[in-house]
């Protein structure tokens, strides 16, 4: 029997349980909430569409998904329905809190080609091989083991880094499309260990320092200076966390300080704890 209820989106009935787990994966979402309606999610939401056509408002700026494609959403923009036909997909909804994970850092790291263009377009066998990336994660939430929120951390940072292949290779993006950001992107995760000073990656880029600072925040909306401290906090976190048979002098030379004095000072001022301090709340 047709019926004239509005459209419940499975985010807003489901609040509680986002805020309770890690990742939680929705099947058979027909589309947002209802129209004029404007829908900004705190949290970071992956929708893979199976069928069908959705058009939207992204902040305002006119988008929209078909059959197969992914869009991947950062917390707090903005969407609203416009129109749709026969539109069917599943929603991977990650908690904000997993964002700052170190293990995560791909996406922080991916951003800047994500927020302007959410959308990736996959063929037949690429969306295939992220349904069944979908089907693995969903098995993990689903289930009560020892480490679930470390399995869900490491198959998710695969999972975007294996979208975010199929984006380059496919070239969803303008060759030209965030040049310098991409060339910082990849010199910072190459050098990151011998250079932390804006100008040596603006000397890579054949610009002065002031005005590679300013093409980096127009294009990613951070700082270059941001992006560098960011990367060597995330690499740092990531060290302490994990491998815990290294002392803070061993993780200090392998992310280049000159000693463990300067490292924690180093921490301390970016994170507001001390190495030993991160390390123990852990």
């Amino acid at each position: 029997m047709k019926t004239d209820q509005p459209y419940q989106h499975p985010m807003l009935l489901n609040a509680q349980k986002i805020r309770d787990n890690d990742i939680v994966i929705f099947d058979n979402v027909r589309g947002l909430p209802p129209d004029k309606e404007l829908f900004t999610s705190p949290d970071y939401v992956i929708c893979i569409v199976h069928r069908g056509y959705i058009g939207v408002t992204y902040d305002e700026y006119p988008d929209s998904a078909e059959e197969h494609t992914v869009v991947v959403i950062f917390p707090n923009h903005s969407l609203r329905e416009v129109n749709k036909n026969d539109y069917l997909a599943t929603l991977v909804v990650v908690n904000a809190s997993m964002l700052d994970d170190p293990l995560l850092r791909i996406i922080g790291q991916l951003r800047y080609r994500y927020e302007p263009c959410p959308r990736v377009k996959l063929d037949h066998k690429e969306y295939e091989v992220i349904m069944h990336l979908v089907g693995v994660m969903r098995e993990t939430a689903a289930i009560d083991i020892p480490d679930k929120r470390l399995l869900l951390t490491r198959q998710l940072g695969f999972f975007m880094r294996l979208l975010s292949y199929y984006r380059t290779v496919k070239l969803n993006e303008t060759p030209n499309l965030k040049r310098v950001s991409i060339q910082f992107q990849n010199n910072l995760a190459q050098h990151f260990r011998d250079h932390r000073d804006v100008g040596f990656y603006a000397a890579q880029a054949c610009l002065s320092p002031k005005h590679f600072s300013t093409v980096i925040h127009h294009e990613t909306g951070h700082t270059a200076a941001w992006w560098i401290h960011s990367h060597v906090v995330a690499e740092a976190k990531a060290l302490l966390q994990l491998r815990r048979d290294l002392n803070i002098q061993t993780v200090a030379d392998m992310l280049g300080f000159a000693d463990q004095a300067t490292f924690s000072r180093y921490f301390h001022r970016e994170t507001g704890l001390y190495p030993t301090e991160y390390r123990n709340q852990k």
